[in-house]
């Protein structure tokens, strides 16, 4: 799994009841064709990601093939779950320079 494009959003918390940042990702995968995941139409997936005093995590995500927008019922292994939370963290700086 490669992740070869992205949109990022952050969500607001209009009453402040949620500690830290959250983000939400729209992340573009390329999966091998042999891989049981893989789509003609490819795949995308979906992360919400936060940011607070206990560190950096994904708190939800979902796979989804693009263009129908099904949900794909799959999930991240460890070593996947990884490289999304370092992508993530990569990309953040994104979305605060627009805001700064």
């Amino acid at each position: 799994m490669n992740i070869t494009s992205h949109t990022v959003e952050k969500l607001e918390d209009p009453f402040g009841l949620l500690s830290g940042d959250r983000y939400e990702f729209f992340l573009q995968l390329e999966i091998d064709e042999d891989d049981e995941l893989f789509s003609e139409k490819g795949i995308g997936l979906k992360v919400i990601f936060v940011m607070d005093e206990n560190g950096e995590r994904i708190t939800n995500y979902y796979f989804f093939e693009r263009g129908t927008e099904k949900v794909l019922d799959f999930a991240l292994e460890d070593d996947e779950e990884k490289l999304v939370i370092s992508y993530c963290k990569e990309n953040i700086s994104e979305i605060n320079n627009k805001q700064g």
